[in-house]
């Protein structure tokens, strides 16, 4: 089997390649970071491929894409993405822009590109990483927490349409609570709870996907979040989550 990973130079990206190749699984990492994507290659057992692409530019996925659609791809990881935190009208837009071609253009452009060839074959995995945010509005990460949530809601719809085609590709997407990776420094957040594991979080996601899960929430505590959040009412569930946020500034 062979998997592409986006984002693949550090924190879930980077683990994901070590569970998938101590799995006997063959790599192509991407990410803009050759040097860290080179340096993790070495850590790795499985032949590895590392291509340097900024792939927030929509002619880069295509280009990506183009450069390995001969690879028979079993596992596409869209990993890639980052946030910002601070009130929507202070962010600048080109950042926010930036932050929706990486999160959102770049995970719609490679999944659909990889989707038609693995229906080809009737076979293949799609792994989206997403988030919590993706169940709420996020006050001070707007943005952030509305890329989360088009990804998930993405991923599902796809997950039904190939259930109704009785398709054997599977889609999930993997929505963490914190984690303790790069995240934090680039979004500028300290996180109120403690990070879980990247690692562990790589090993539970890879796990799950295999088993075709179309949901995947590490940790039981996080588990129960976008169950209780059902019964907050909006405006308070709006409060919460500024104050949330409040702590990590």
């Amino acid at each position: 089997m062979k998997a592409l990973i986006t984002g693949a130079s550090s924190g879930i990206g980077a683990d994901m390649a070590r569970v998938l190749s101590n799995e006997g699984i063959d790599l192509i990492l991407v990410a803009r970071r050759k040097g860290k994507l080179e340096k993790l290659a070495k850590e790795l057992e499985t032949n590895v491929q590392v291509i340097e692409m900024d792939i927030s530019s929509t002619y880069n996925c295509m280009k990506l894409y183009n450069k390995v659609k001969k690879e028979d791809i079993d596992i596409l990881i869209n990993n890639a993405g980052f946030g910002l935190c601070d009130n929507f009208s202070d962010i600048k837009i080109d950042k926010e822009l930036d932050m929706i071609d990486l999160n959102i253009k770049a995970v719609q452009t490679l999944t659909k590109l990889f989707l038609k060839d693995f229906k080809k074959k009737d076979q293949g995995y799609i792994l989206n990483v997403a988030s919590l945010a993706g169940f709420m509005p996020g006050p001070l990460m707007a943005t952030y927490y509305a890329t989360k949530a088009y990804v998930l809601n993405l991923s599902m719809a796809i997950y039904e349409e190939l259930k109704k085609e009785e398709s054997n590709v599977s889609i999930s997407v993997l929505c963490p609570g914190p984690v303790d990776t790069e995240f934090n420094k680039v979004a500028k957040v300290n996180f109120a709870v403690k990070g879980l594991n990247s690692l562990e979080v790589a090993k539970y996601a890879i796990n799950k996907m295999f088993k075709e899960k179309l949901i995947i929430i590490p940790s039981f505590k996080m588990k129960i979040i976008p169950f209780i959040i059902r019964f907050i009412p909006r405006k308070l569930l709006l409060k919460i989550t500024y104050k949330i946020q409040m702590k990590k500034k």
